[in-house]
């Protein structure tokens, strides 16, 4: 395959130091090298071989050979770079699949073999074990290379991916590390010139045997043409030799398989809303940078590749027709290609880009003398220069170099340029004097706010001074600056360096102070940690759209995260320590400044992470930065002073503040900060009480001041130690104000969390829990009141916990009865049964929940509650009481002729059975209730033969009278009677008005039981007779209806 037509435009490859790792092979311990393989190597780097012969007429074989030997690459970490991924696996995962680790153990496994060079091409089998019951499968790989680069692979793996396959990477790793055990030979056309003309006949007609089938027509054509005088092979001067190197016009750059490139990124873009497709197209982002890193040219071969292919995108006309928007997965791929394309056009200078950052970024130039003075030396001072007439400072007071002039991205740009491309010394430089430039402009913002404290404080607001905020921002500056400043400082094992993807766990990232040439006393360590705290810091307005708000909160975890692998010395608690202070007098320009614009990005991840790491060494200035921080300024002028939400469950802000999207997680954030400190102050009254007050000035949301209120409990209340009476004060007094904010507006945890307030009443002891009792109707429903609080409240487990004398508790009691009785009296519908269960143990205040019940029965209490509270009565041996709630709950029923399944037809029966029991006197009061109340005339029936069953009661003892039962045809039950027959004509006349074919059978039954409540009567056979008659001259219309009834009743 041809080599990739991209040239190198900069710099050798890859380090010698590194290129060096196969000399090892070569040269004996402690023998220095001989001068003709130190002139071979220097050659075979920067030379093509067509070069070496035209510069010399005659090269001795063994220097030709030196040469042929040094000209193959000599760095496992290339091979690495062109066979595995792009990133680092997550923690614990080690994929096997990856090209290099497969390679890696195929020629630990001794997989090699037949390993042969000839001139600038190597060749070698690798055997390779099938699966299970699968033979041994045989691999015949070729590789071609120049100038220590791989520039062509061919294996019979028939690989199609963008890395080489796990043979080539075998035969490779073979070459370097037992290059003297590997058969070498000088380019074939050497070897050929050597012989006279019958050998080469022979060497001919043996090469087309032991290959007819492949080369034979290929070996005629070739014939043909050379025995053809004035052909156009005839014409060239010489023959071509695969085996002779590049020659001097040709490319000087690793294979690579730009077919497959394309082809890969198109599919991958067209599964890009899987996470495997991002992740892979991610991959692909880290390995350009990887290679341009190295000062490989295929990076930005490779980057141009995939832009076309993004450019290419189908979709992107589509969303550009329909005015939609890309998906989420989409724009974090083109936001990895924007940054990258900048980085490659500010190296090179081009303007050849469709991104508008990476358009502006192509009018920048290098040629600046006061950067190029920057990059080119650590001791640039102003000794050694003047401003030359510049308009702008160049060096600070102490005389370090600034850089100023253009944006301060596209200034972290620069640095993440260099940095990309291979230039760390030059990326530092650069660093240094931007931090240089952050100082000074610090300095002036904070004499600027001095000057207007005064003016904005009694103002209270402030206007956005950085619309665009550095975190979060497209090109990531603050993110480039640290990881270039914490690169420098960075150790780590050699070997984890070269092969990233052999990384079997994650390693803990070890840093180290390393001084900044020409500014005593600094490191780049603590450079790194003040950017970040001033890019965290700053005050910025939050972008529109979600995905920007998004990407603002990743990267601020991102840039945390990395704060989090530095461990702290003292030299960086100074600088937290300085940078915090200088956070809080801040002013308009720093997000824990004293005054807010109303919609700037919160602090609130920036100063958990502050808070933590300041906590140990500096606790008044840690508290001061956090509780600063709480601030959310965006709710916090939501409402007009003093009025609280309407709806404070209503995620107060997602119809209030559509624009902020990420609402819920700020306020998470928020939460958990609080959390934080209320954890870090139990056992200091001062600063727990200072808590308390931000957390209920500043957080709105109710489900996490309740959750804040849990974890301060249960940081209270440790099980191996006494609890924290002030913390756990705190999570009462939060869990009060939840219950206040919640009150009007029911939700599903509204139950829980009036338990939980209870039992954390409870651990702080009876005069809490007594207190909540006392002031439940600004904090509970009557219902919570009297089935949660106060039941809960009294529980045996309950008194047992609080461990109280006799006195106290009947004090407890007494609280939760008088409770009971005020949410009886509020809601007696749903409170009069608790009261009245909580109060059986006290005489005079079941007296009073009875007569609440009473009171309530004629102002409208339903009868279905009335029956519930009489059923209780006559359980707790109160018959008489029961009775008299069964009278209430009868004059409110009313049961209709067709109601034979209302819901109270088995109290209705209850109640007439109470009444039975208790006597002749307490029946005879019942029945004209009964009638008025009830028209359904089975069940008036019914009513009727339960009484004449057995003998009425004597009384409230319930004692039976030795007479016979009652007759149905004399008092109180013949009015009943009446009133049954009465149902049964009237129900009848009702039915047959609308009556269909179907339903006669059912009528036919109807009347069967009426004729059995007729006959309860003396002459009840002649008013069913009369009755039936009645039936047939006025319904004979109904011709078959009425033969039935002639069939059945004569």
């Amino acid at each position: 395959m041809d080599p990739p037509a991209a040239k190198r435009s900069r710099g050798c490859p890859a380090g010698p130091e590194e290129r060096d790792a196969g000399a090892g092979a070569v040269r004996g311990r402690g023998r220095p090298e001989a001068l003709l393989d130190l002139s071979a190597k220097r050659v075979a780097e920067s030379w093509a071989f067509e070069q070496v012969e035209e510069r010399f007429s005659r090269v001795p074989e063994p220097v030709q050979k030196r040469i042929v030997f040094w000209s193959f690459p000599r760095s496992e970490r290339e091979i690495c770079m062109y066979s595995s991924l792009g990133y680092q696996p997550p923690e614990g995962e080690h994929d096997a699949r990856v090209p290099f680790t497969r390679g890696l153990h195929l020629l630990q496994s001794g997989a090699v073999d037949r390993v042969l060079q000839v001139g600038f091409h190597l060749s070698g089998n690798i055997r390779e074990s099938g699966g299970p019951g699968e033979p041994e499968r045989l691999y015949h790989v070729s590789i071609s290379f120049d100038r220590c680069k791989i520039t062509s692979v061919s294996c019979g793996c028939d690989n199609r991916d963008l890395f080489y396959c796990a043979h080539v990477v075998a035969l490779s790793l073979y070459r370097i590390r037992h290059a003297h055990q590997v058969e070498l030979r000088l380019p074939i056309s050497e070897t050929l010139s050597q012989m006279n003309r019958d050998q080469l006949q022979k060497f001919v007609q043996y090469l087309i045997s032991a290959h007819h089938t492949e080369v034979l027509p290929t070996a005629q054509r070739l014939a043909d043409e050379i025995l053809l005088l004035g052909s156009e092979i005839n014409l060239v001067h010489g023959a071509p030799d695969p085996t002779a190197g590049a020659g001097i016009e040709d490319a000087n750059c690793w294979h690579l398989d730009e077919e497959q490139i394309q082809e890969q990124v198109k599919q991958l873009l067209s599964n890009g809303g899987y996470y495997g497709a991002s992740q892979q197209l991610r991959s692909m982002f880290c390995k350009v940078r990887e290679m341009l890193r190295m000062r490989d040219s295929n990076g930005a071969r490779m980057l141009i590749l995939m832009t076309e292919q993004f450019l290419q995108d189908p979709r992107l006309a589509l969303w550009r027709q329909q005015g939609a928007g890309m998906t989420d997965k989409c724009r974090q791929l083109w936001d990895e290609l924007g940054p990258e394309e900048e980085e490659e056009v500010m190296a090179a200078g081009s303007r050849h880009t469709v991104f508008g950052r990476a358009l502006q970024a192509g009018s920048l130039h290098w040629s600046d003398d006061h950067l190029q003075r920057i990059l080119a030396s650590d001791s640039y001072s102003p000794n050694l220069t003047g401003n030359g007439g510049s308009d702008k400072p160049t060096f600070d007071p102490q005389g370090r170099p600034l850089w100023l002039g253009e944006p301060f991205p596209t200034t972290c740009a620069r640095v993440d340029t260099l940095r990309a491309h291979g230039y760390p010394r030059q990326a530092l430089r650069l660093a240094s004097a931007i931090v240089n430039t952050l100082r000074l402009q610090q300095r002036h913002q904070l004499q600027i706010y001095k000057q207007q404290k005064k003016e904005l404080l009694q103002k209270g607001s402030t206007c956005i001074t950085n619309t665009e905020g550095w975190v979060g921002h497209p090109l990531d500056p603050i993110g480039c600056l640290c990881r270039a400043l914490l690169e420098a400082c960075r150790l780590e094992e050699e070997t984890l360096a070269i092969y990233p993807d052999l990384g079997l766990e994650k390693r803990k990232v070890a840093y180290q102070h390393v001084p900044v040439p020409g500014s005593p006393g600094e490191s780049y360590l603590a450079m790194a940690l003040e950017v970040a705290l001033l890019g965290l810091g700053q005050q910025r307005a939050l972008p529109e759209g979600l995905y920007a708000q998004d990407k603002v909160v990743r990267s601020e975890e991102q840039l945390l995260a990395l704060l989090e692998e530095v461990e702290l010395d003292e030299r960086l608690v100074q600088v937290l320590r300085k940078q915090a202070g200088q956070l809080l007098e801040g002013g308009p320009f720093s997000g824990f400044g004293e005054v807010l614009f109303r919609e700037s990005v919160p602090m609130h991840t920036c100063a958990r992470y502050l808070f933590t790491a300041l906590l140990p060494h500096d606790p008044d200035l840690a508290y001061r930065l956090a509780l600063r921080a709480m601030r959310l300024p965006v709710l916090e002028t939501a409402f007009p002073a003093g009025e609280p939400p309407s709806n404070p469950l209503d995620s107060i802000m997602s119809n209030r503040f559509p624009r902020w999207f990420i609402l819920g997680h700020l306020e998470t954030r928020q939460c958990e900060l609080a959390s934080a400190m209320l954890t870090a102050a139990k056992g200091d009254p001062k600063w727990l009480h200072a808590v308390l007050g931000s957390i209920q000035q500043n957080i709105h949301s109710p489900a996490l001041l309740f959750k804040l209120a849990q974890d301060a409990c249960k940081t209270a209340t440790p099980a191996s130690a006494p609890p924290d009476t002030t913390l756990l004060g705190i999570a009462l007094e939060l869990g009060l104000q939840v219950m206040r904010m919640t009150l009007n507006t029911m939700t599903w945890r509204r139950r829980e969390m009036v338990r939980w307030l209870v039992s954390c009443a409870t651990e702080i002891g009876p005069q809490a829990l007594m207190n909540i009792m006392q002031n439940w109707y600004s904090l509970f429903t009557p219902v919570e009141a009297a089935t949660i609080v106060a039941v809960t409240g009294t529980t045996h487990a309950t008194l047992l916990r609080l461990q109280l004398d006799a006195a106290r508790r009947e004090e407890l009691w007494a609280c939760a009865r008088t409770l009971a009785l005020q949410c009886a009296m509020k809601d007696p519908q749903n409170c009069a049964l608790p009261a009245l269960t909580l109060c059986e143990k006290n005489q005079a205040a079941f007296e009073a929940a009875y007569q609440i019940v009473l009171d309530a029965a004629a102002g409208g209490l339903g009868h279905a509650h009335l029956f519930t509270v009489a059923r209780y009565m006559e359980h707790r041996g109160l018959p008489l009481r029961a009775y008299k709630l069964a009278t209430l709950a009868l004059a409110q029923l009313s049961i209709a002729f067709n109601q034979d399944s209302h819901p109270a037809v088995n109290d209705v029966l209850w109640a007439c059975s109470l009444s039975h029991s208790l006597g002749r006197h307490e029946l005879s009061a019942i029945v004209p209730l009964i009638i008025r109340s009830i028209h359904c005339a089975p069940m008036l029936s019914d009513i009727l033969r339960r009484w004449t069953l057995s003998a009425p009661g004597l009384g409230p003892l319930g004692a039976r009278r030795a007479a016979k039962p009652l007759g149905a045809d004399r008092a109180p039950l013949c009015q009943l009677l009446d009133a049954a027959v009465a149902a049964y004509i009237t129900t009848s006349h009702s039915r047959l008005t609308h009556i269909s074919p179907r339903h006669y059978s059912d009528f036919i039954e109807f009347l069967g039981k009426a004729r059995e409540t007729f006959l309860l009567a003396p002459d009840g056979h002649l008013q069913f007779a009369q009755f039936l008659e009645n039936l047939k001259q006025t319904y004979k219309g109904k011709k078959k209806l009425m033969l039935l009834v002639r069939e059945r009743f004569g």
